[in-house]
Formats: structure tokens, sequence, C-alpha cells
């Protein structure tokens, strides 16, 4: 089929480019580079041996949303595009409403346009805010807890809205917890702008000397060694789910809701002393008071998306870590050209 990948230049989007593309797809990436690079789509073209057919553009820019589905038969839609780093949203709200909440509803607009009814949605665990119950199922009740994450919540009520008002629709959403990791020729890979928010990519700057140390913020949570414990997964295994979402609902309406992730936790602490091991090297940390709203363990239960999707995720923290490393160490700028 041909996909519309939003976001398609990204972390997750390119690697879900990639995983398309050998599948089989044609796929459209409609980006606009503010946090990602047109370098990616051309390595994935390289990797897949297949071309993209690439349009920078954004989702606030409705007239040129709608060109995209004027100028191609799409099939359906993987939604990635919007902002993501929950400080900054936090700082200026405004613009992640406007950015994430106004983009969607335009893609949608577009879509309805062109007959086109079939979206997976890149939403988030940041839904589920601070809930204790552990593992973390998809019947939790949504609260989450910093605008980043009510965006995410907000669009998942639009989705649901629509394809309970128009049954034509068939609508996924995908709550995937921490991805990390790259593809494993390390050609493509999370490349951040500014300073990481996430925690692998900033330890894979210390490693390969871009920072000075991590910064390891509290040892005093009721944890095993007293850091947070998140649930990381492979971005590979990911790009997996996201295909197996695609195949599920090709033939059936309705809104379906899956986790993505291990169904494992690991600790801060765990998380360097592996990438530690990948990149044969110390990596330098100190501890600093927790950050306001930091939960002490997330971890996803993932049974629904094995039971309906037959996905899983098979990859360790271990190959997690190596593939990340090979990544970085290949590419210590990023995408970025050395002069």
């Amino acid at each position: 089929m041909k996909v519309l990948v939003t976001g398609g230049a990204g972390y997750i989007g390119s690697h879900t480019t990639l995983g398309l593309l050998e599948d089989g797809h044609d796929v459209i990436v409609f980006d606009n580079l503010a946090n990602s690079s047109v370098e990616a789509v051309r390595r994935v073209e390289e990797l897949a041996g297949k071309k993209v057919d690439f349009r920078e553009g954004n989702l606030l820019d409705a007239d040129a949303t709608d060109m995209v589905f004027a100028e191609c038969d799409i099939d359906a839609v993987i939604h990635f595009a919007g902002l993501k780093a929950v400080g900054e949203s936090v700082e200026k709200p405004l613009m992640y409403y406007r950015n994430n909440v106004v983009g969607t509803l335009n893609l949608l607009d577009s879509m309805e346009k062109a007959g086109v009814r079939h979206l997976v949605f890149s939403s988030s665990a940041t839904v589920y805010g601070a809930a204790e119950h552990m593992p973390l199922p998809e019947s939790l009740p949504l609260d989450a807890t910093n605008p980043y994450g009510r965006t995410k919540e907000q669009i998942e009520d639009i989705l649901s809205d629509l394809s309970e008002a128009d049954p034509r629709w068939s609508i996924t959403l995908l709550r995937y917890f921490n991805p990390v990791g790259a593809h494993e020729s390390g050609q493509i890979g999370e490349d951040p702008q500014g300073r990481p928010n996430n925690l692998v990519p900033f330890v894979a700057q210390v490693a390969v000397g871009r920072r000075d140390k991590v910064v390891v913020f509290g040892n005093d949570y009721p944890t095993a060694d007293g850091t947070g414990v998140r649930d990381y997964i492979h971005v590979m295994d990911l790009a997996a789910g996201h295909l197996a979402a695609l195949r599920y609902m090709w033939k059936k309406t309705g809104t379906f809701r899956w986790n993505l992730g291990t169904g494992r936790g690991s600790s801060v602490l765990e998380v360097i002393e592996a990438f530690s091991e990948a990149a044969g090297r110390s990596i330098p940390y100190e501890f600093a008071p927790r950050r306001p709203g930091d939960a002490a363990r997330s971890y996803a239960d993932a049974s629904a998306a094995l039971t309906h999707l037959g996905w899983s995720a098979q990859r360790s923290l271990a190959e997690m870590c190596e593939d990340h490393w090979r990544w970085q160490s290949s590419n210590p700028s990023g995408f970025a050209r050395e002069n």
C-alpha cells in the first residue's frame, strides 16, 4: 500500500519508514525538518534500495497538507509529526497545543477530504501520568501531568470521538514507552537537536565525548538501586509494532489501543552500566535532586499487543545499547556533515 508518514525524517519515523519500504510499501514522508534531517531519509533510501517521496512541509499549513493528499493516492497514514520535549512543553504550552493538536486536526481534515480513513497515531505512555499501578495496562484512566502528555491525551480523545461518530474510520493509538537504539547498520539513529531530553542519547553523547558526564536525577527512589526505572524499547521493535498495527487494522474499523514496550523496567544506573559495556569505556555520572513529577517506575503491560498483533519486543537492553553506540560512534555529530 501507499503510506504517508508524517514526521518520517525523525527518529522513530525514519526507522518505521525503512521497515515499510522493506515490507514492500511505497512511502511518502511529510516533515518540516524542525527536529529531523533529510539526510536520514537519504540513508533510509540507501539501506532499503528504494526511493521515498519526500515532501518538506508543515501540518499547520492546511493547504500544503491538502496538496499531499491531492497529489498522492494515499491508502493509510502513520502520524509521528509533533513536538515531544516535556520540559519545553511546560515552558511553551501554547506552542505544543498549536503544533500537536491543531496540526493533527489539519491532517484529519485533509484525510477526510481525500477519503483516507486508516490512521496509526504515535501516542505515548505519558498519557498515564503518575499512575502507580504496574505494569501499566491500556485500561487505566488517562491523566497526563504535562502539556506534552496532554496533547497526546487530547488527540486520543479527538480520534476516539471521530471513529465513534464515523464508523468508516480505522484508528490505532500506539502508546509506547522509551525508544532507544538504532538500526543495526549504524546508518540511522537518534539525533536530538541541542541538549538531549532523554537518558540514552545523553549517555551516548557522554560516551562519545560531546558531554562531560550524565546527571542522574534522584538516587533515593524506592527501587533496587534508588534510581528511576523505565521501560526501554528498541526502536526497531517499535517500528515492527507499527507495521503489525497497520496490517491488523487494514480490514477493520474502530479504535484500537495498544502499549508498545518490553514489560520490563531498567534503572538509570543499569542503563549507564549496559552502555558502558557496549562502548567499552567508563561513563562518568553524578547525582542530582529528583525532578518534579518524575515517577519512581514506569513499565508496560504489553500483553494486549502480543494477543492481538502477535507482536512483542525482541531485543535486550544490551542490544539496544550496542546498536545505539554503533550509531553514535559512527556519527559523533549525528547527521551533521563533518567539515
